[in-house]
């Protein structure tokens, strides 16, 4: 008698079969990525001062707390605001300086520059657009109204920025018809007469200075009639006075006055 096979017991019902190509993938990623992370050096000073850095420009660190991401920089938190609202001011000083430029430039007069110094930055206007041969006195409608915006701006300054005006000529002489005996004169003059509107115009007087440097501060040729141009010129001269700096100019005035 033939034996009865047994039955075959009902198989469970299998996974999907995209689940088992999905698990396939995983398990070759982790592998990959396993891979690149035993490859990989870490560096946790780069990624500290990384962290650092992030936090600082998101304004998260304590007062004085520094980060760097090179030895070639430095990040500091606490005056990332200040520094903001500088560069608004002096993007405000640019765009006076070009509608300033616009506004001569259909009259065909010299223009007026804007360029960075050592310690702040400085406004120079051309001479000729603020006064005749031989006088310090501004004669020109656009210069003054330029002098106001000026003002203005340098009132929204932070209180330790400071401006000096400087007045220079080339080395012609103020001309026989001048109530200046020489360019000495003449330049203090110029730059006293720039100083006294911005006053006028509500600058803070302990914010401003004026000085003269007659023909010996060219910035080009006094052979030609071009480079005697660009030397006769007022500089508003602008920084950032330190305690120090404050000191030494407090001393320098009481010398002044004591001279007197």
């Amino acid at each position: 008698m033939a034996r009865k096979k047994d039955k075959c017991p009902p198989c469970e019902r299998c996974l999907p079969n995209w689940l088992a190509a999905f698990g396939d993938l995983m398990s070759l990623l982790l592998c990959f990525f396993v891979l690149l992370l035993s490859m990989s050096s870490m560096d946790t000073k780069k990624i500290s001062e990384a962290i650092g850095s992030l936090s600082g420009a998101m304004s998260v660190l304590e007062g004085g707390t520094k980060s760097e991401i090179s030895k070639e920089r430095m990040v500091q938190s606490t005056p990332i605001d200040a520094q903001t609202e500088t560069a608004q001011e002096v993007n405000r000083v640019a765009q006076a300086v070009a509608e300033t430029n616009e506004m001569i430039g259909k009259g065909q007069g010299p223009a007026v520059s804007l360029e960075e110094a050592q310690d702040g930055f400085v406004i120079e206007l051309p001479a000729a657009l603020l006064f005749n041969s031989g006088s310090a006195t501004i004669q020109n409608d656009d210069a003054l109204l330029f002098l106001k915006r000026i003002a203005l701006i340098i009132e929204e300054f932070p209180n330790e920025t400071l401006v000096s005006v400087k007045g220079h000529t080339d080395n012609q002489g103020p001309g026989a018809k001048s109530i200046f005996k020489d360019n000495w004169e003449l330049s203090s003059a110029r730059a006293i007469s720039v100083l006294q509107e911005l006053l006028l115009d509500g600058v803070d007087p302990k914010r401003i200075s004026a000085s003269g440097y007659a023909e010996f501060s060219p910035k080009a040729t006094n052979v030609t009639k071009s480079g005697r141009e660009k030397n006769r010129r007022v500089e508003l001269h602008f920084y950032s006075a330190t305690p120090d700096d404050k000191d030494k100019i407090k001393k320098s005035v009481l010398d002044q006055a004591a001279d007197k």
